[in-house]
Parts: C-alpha cells; structure tokens; sequence
C-alpha cells in the first residue's frame, strides 16, 4: 500500500510539472507572439514617420521641383501608405490584440485614405482650372490625418501597451505617431501657399508631342472664313464662339482663347480638353461692335508646345 501511495503521488507530481510545462510554453509562445506584434507595428510606424516627413518637407520647400515632378513623388507617398495599410491589414491580432488591431486598421485607413485624396486632387489644385477646390480638398484631408493622430495616441497605443504590461512583457512598448507636423496644414491658406510656389515651376510640360489647332470660328452662329467679310446681326449682342482642338497626345487644362477688335482684347477658357477632342470657348464682344471690324483671334500654347502657325487667324466680321 506504501509503495502504491507512492507511485500514485509520483505519478500526480509529474502530471502536476508536465501540465505546468506545457502552460509555461504556451505561455511563452503567447507573449512571444505579443512582442513579435508590437515590433511589427513598431516598424510600420517607424516607416510612416518617414514617409510623413519626405511628404511634409517637400510641402515646406518643393525647391526647383516641376508640377510633373511633384506629383509624381506625392504618388510616390501614396504607394508607400498603401502599403503601410496592407501591412497592418496583414498583421493578425494575437492574444488580447483583437481590439487594439480594429483601431490600428482605422488610424491607417484614414492616413491611407486620405493621402490616396490628396494624391488624387494634386494635379488639379497645381493646375489653373478647378485648383482653388482642389486645395481645399486637400486642406480637408489633412483633418483626416489629425484624426488617424488622435486615435493612435489616445486609443492605439495605450491599448497595445496594456495588454502588453497585463502579460507581464517589458520593452515592447508602442513608439509615439505623428503623421500631421504641424496643425497649420489645416488652414487652406497654407496649403494654397505652399502649392502656390509648386506652381510657379510649372514651365516644364508633361512628356509626349503638346499641340493645339484653331479650328472653327462663329459669331451669333455664323461661321466666319478668312479672305471674305462675314454679316451677322447685332441688334442681341455679338458672341463669337471659338472651338479648338487637342491636337497632342496629352490632357491640357485651362486653354487660354483671346479675341481683339478694335484694340479690345477678350478672352474665354476651355478648362479641360483631353487629347484629340475639340472644344469650345464662347466670348461675348463688349461693347458690342458695330459695322465693318477685324477679329484677331488666337489659342494661347500650352507648355511644350512647338508648332504654333495653326493658333491663330483674323477676320473681317460686318455687324448690321
């Protein structure tokens, strides 16, 4: 009976210290997988620092940099947040992580999201027609960034750090995010500013053949052709409609279209016209002319522009 009680309470103890065993391990794997989360996250934040100041810093000063060039690296920006999002998408949650993972996943679609709108909205808010919305647009995707700030700081972080103490695991803790430097940017005059001066090195064109062609000329729907006079009534005004055409291989915006008679320059703007369309740009003559006048009317080039000889024509219009 001794002997039994003894093999029996042997027995016990070494289940006792296998069950202990295999809990110790799987404790270890568990806080294992915890560190190895919040190491990954720590990496991806570390990324997004960068790519917040990269993107930040060419706002301050943008240099000689063209409008191609700077939105070219802007998309750069957008790639890389991209696939910041996906990374933290792809990271699992561990453990008690399941929560701090949900508010993760929202601070990066809403840093994310929002460069993917500033991205898309660049080229407009850098070019003529449209830009003043487009800033603002801009303007308001930086209170996204503020917002994906917040929820990092206030919620993210404290809740990684917790669950993190609450298993005993040291070292680990979440480093600060800031992808907004400055609250300025949430002005729309300091956002207009600073493309203002990305802007000003628009001389470069896009790459490919640039090129516009006057086409037809009308007034009060009349057709006008040089070498002839052309009679139209005056008697509701004079509006002369101008169409143009794409003749390159690339979108223009904010095509300039001037009309001078009698020493009075007029001009109207076609805001965008996409390669190899046409498009109309309709000016009213004020003061209306009367009797027999010269119309000079011209397509201003556009960037990259080299044939010129087809941008312009005049004609001799006899208002009744």
């Amino acid at each position: 009976m001794l002997r039994r009680g003894l093999a029996l309470g042997g027995g016990l103890l070494l289940l006792i210290l296998i069950v202990l065993g295999i809990k110790g391990c799987l404790d270890a794997r568990a806080n294992s997988q915890l560190s190895d989360y919040a190491r990954k996250v720590t990496e991806i934040v570390a990324g997004t620092e960068q790519t917040s100041k990269r993107f930040f810093a060419k706002l301050e000063d943008p240099g000689s940099a063209s409008v191609t060039d700077f939105v070219n690296e802007v998309n750069g920006d957008r790639s890389a947040m991209d696939g910041y999002r996906q990374r933290v998408e792809d990271l699992g949650a561990p453990g008690d992580m399941s929560g701090p993972q949900q508010n993760l996943e929202l601070v990066y679609e809403l840093r994310a999201g929002a460069m993917d709108e500033i991205a898309e909205k660049m080229p407009t808010a850098l070019g003529d027609a449209g830009a003043e919305k487009a800033m603002a647009g801009i303007a308001k995707q930086m209170q996204k960034l503020l917002a994906s700030d917040i929820v990092y700081e206030q919620v993210v972080r404290p809740e990684v750090d917790n669950v993190l103490a609450d298993n005993g695991i040291s070292g680990d803790d979440l480093p600060k995010s800031t992808f907004l430097p400055d609250e300025k940017w949430l002005e729309e005059s300091t956002v207009s500013d600073a493309l203002g001066a990305i802007s000003g090195n628009s001389g470069s064109a896009t790459p490919g053949v640039h090129g516009l062609g006057l086409g037809t000329v009308s007034v009060n729907g009349s057709e006008l052709a040089e070498g002839g006079a052309t009679s139209v009534s005056g008697e509701e005004g004079v509006e002369v409609e101008v169409t143009v055409q794409n003749q390159g291989e690339s979108t223009e915006n904010g095509v300039s279209v001037s009309v001078t008679v009698e020493g009075n320059t007029l001009k109207g703007e076609i805001d965008e016209l996409a390669a190899g369309e046409e498009g109309t740009a309709t000016i009213p003559l004020t003061p209306a002319p009367s009797g027999e006048v010269t119309l000079e009317v011209e397509v201003e080039p556009v960037a990259g522009e080299q044939v010129t000889t087809n941008n312009e024509a005049t004609f001799t219009l006899l208002v009744e």
